[in-house]
């Protein structure tokens, strides 16, 4: 049978892996796939380094377009990232009638109703798996395996720079600016980790489940965002104490005619398997109303693993070429014309139980004041535990809370900064725990 022809814009970290995987597992695709995927163009602005793997210098090119405008591609594979000008050779391609894969996250969560529009006019598949999940195949499971299920929530540790940052301050007590420094010297974080440590990078990504999970245009905006740069050493160890770990998480919840979709630092407990999932690694926890609860677990990130995903796209498409078919799969999941239109619910009005540190001066009537402040705005408290520590002299006072409106602990967090006995702002964090709900408020002096 005729081979399918490969046209590669971008020969980086991934770009290699994919060269290397498309090589050197040649025979075991065509094996299985029934023909051969054949690399024909690489177009990218360094065409002299070597890469640790032998290419033709024939199939090296500095001229995207030239890749782009072959006849002779079938895919085109997008590995350049950010938004311009990979959003236009992206265009350009369906345009001319080529199918493409993608690992661009950001430009498919700012960009991608755009993007996929015009796919479904050209009668082009626009695939996508590697820009969530590096080896996870999250979008192949949401998208397919799990179809048959309404997805109650989806929880994603989706950062492995995070993940490994706040690893490192729970196991090894470093201070974030520690953790961050060692994350980089061992290659886990970029040069410039902003996008990794404000939480925009696991928001690219939830931005795309929640289109899947609930049938809605990407759309980042919606997506309510906190990065992990203040988290302090101090709160990692109260956590502990409490029982649980912080981990920078991102939820997409069903509820009802509207949807959250959150990324920040969350304590869960220890027994959790989202707990358990440390350093570089990834993970989703997905429950559907018919399968239940799965956990899906790998690198999230990486030449290799991502590489993976992008093949795997290579060879869904190819075989849909093959059948003489495109949009066998809607991009998104759900057929444009029976798309779920709900509307995303704001950060102010979600319920959740809370974690918060406040460092007040040891005196007495300081709790009353502060348990009057949270009573009045309808909070209570499940526990209590003030440190017998000082600190600057001020002693901690750390509170879980029963589940509480998102806009009533804010009005309470900025009445009790302000009260004279409280040294500077409270430390607020959500908390993800089925026990704390229906619990009884104790306290506890240590």
């Amino acid at each position: 049978m005729k081979d399918i022809k490969i046209g590669l814009l971008g020969f980086g970290t991934i770009g290699t892996g994919v060269v290397k995987t498309l090589l050197e597992n040649k025979r075991v695709l065509e094996q299985r796939l029934g023909f051969a995927l054949t690399l024909t163009k690489i177009a990218d602005l360094d065409i002299e380094t070597f890469r640790g793997i032998d290419v033709p210098s024939t199939m090296l090119t500095r001229d995207a377009a030239s890749v782009i405008r072959d006849p002779e591609v079938d895919i085109i594979v997008e590995l350049i990232g950010g938004i311009e000008p990979a959003k236009a050779f992206i265009l350009e391609a369906l345009e001319r009638g080529k199918h493409v894969v993608t690992a661009n996250k950001a430009l498919l969560a700012t960009h991608g109703r755009e993007l996929f529009e015009m796919a479904l006019a050209k009668k082009r598949d626009l695939y996508f798996e590697a820009a969530v999940g590096g080896g996870i195949p999250i979008i192949k499971t949401l998208r397919e395996a799990l179809i048959a299920n309404n997805y109650a929530f989806i929880y994603g540790i989706l950062n492995g720079t995070c993940n490994y940052i706040l690893t490192e301050m729970t196991d090894s007590g470093l201070s974030f600016s520690e953790a961050l420094e060692k994350a980089k010297s061992l290659g886990y974080a970029e040069a410039d980790p902003t996008l990794d440590i404000n939480g925009m990078d696991a928001a690219h990504k939830l931005a795309l489940v929640t289109s899947i999970a609930y049938g809605v245009p990407p759309d980042l905006d919606k997506i309510y965002v906190e990065g992990i740069s203040g988290i302090d050493a101090l709160d990692i160890s109260y956590a502990k104490e409490l029982g649980y770990k912080i981990k920078l998480l991102a939820l997409t919840i069903d509820r009802g005619d509207t949807i959250e979709a959150r990324v920040h630092p969350t304590l869960i407990p220890f027994n959790y398997l989202l707990a358990k999932v440390d350093g570089v690694f990834n993970a989703f926890y997905v429950r559907g109303d018919v399968v239940d609860s799965t956990l899906y677990y790998g690198r999230g990130a990486g030449m290799m693993p991502t590489a993976s995903a992008v093949v795997s796209d290579i060879a869904d498409i190819a075989r849909n070429i093959k059948a003489g078919i495109a949009g066998r799969i809607p991009h998104l999941g759900y057929m444009k014309d029976i798309s779920n239109q709900k509307a995303y619910m704001s950060i102010g009005d979600i319920i959740s139980n809370y974690y918060l540190r406040i460092n007040a001066v040891d005196r007495p009537g300081v709790l009353a004041k502060i348990a009057g402040v949270l009573g009045k705005l309808d909070i209570s408290i499940v526990s209590v535990i003030q440190k017998s520590e000082v600190i600057s002299g001020y002693v901690p006072v750390v509170m879980l809370t029963s589940e509480a409106k998102e806009s009533n602990i804010r009005m309470a967090s900025m009445e009790i900064e302000s009260l004279k006995e409280v040294h500077d702002k409270p430390v607020v964090l959500r908390v993800e725990d089925k026990r704390l709900k229906n619990r009884r408020p104790d306290v506890n002096q240590t």
